[in-house]
């Protein structure tokens, strides 16, 4: 019983992790000083990102690039900076998490 109830708790971590390390990772690279998951702050919700470019293939490209070099205009006169802290890879993880952000 206490091995079935350990194989279940490392499951459900395994499934969980990857929600947990990209909020983190958003944390560390400073994303949270200007957005949050389901309000807006200086910029605009992940949530309501994730509405504005659901469906749409291309999107994990185009914010990915958004995110490392910038970009203005799509949601009102406050420029995002660019983050250059932040990785072609790492950026690609973090537009897919905050895609997978619903209301």
């Amino acid at each position: 019983m206490k091995s079935l109830l350990s194989m279940i708790f490392a499951a459900s971590a395994l499934v969980a992790g990857p929600a947990f390390a990209n909020a983190d990772l958003a944390q560390k690279k400073n994303c949270m000083a200007c957005h949050a998951t389901d309000k807006k702050v200086v910029g605009p919700s992940y949530q309501d990102v994730a509405a504005k470019y659901a469906g749409q293939k291309d999107a994990v490209e185009k914010l990915s690039v958004k995110v490392i070099k910038g970009g203005a205009g799509v949601w009102g006169p406050v420029p995002m900076p660019a983050n250059t802290a932040v990785s072609d890879a790492e950026a690609k993880q973090l537009v897919t998490w905050i895609l997978a952000q619903k209301k």
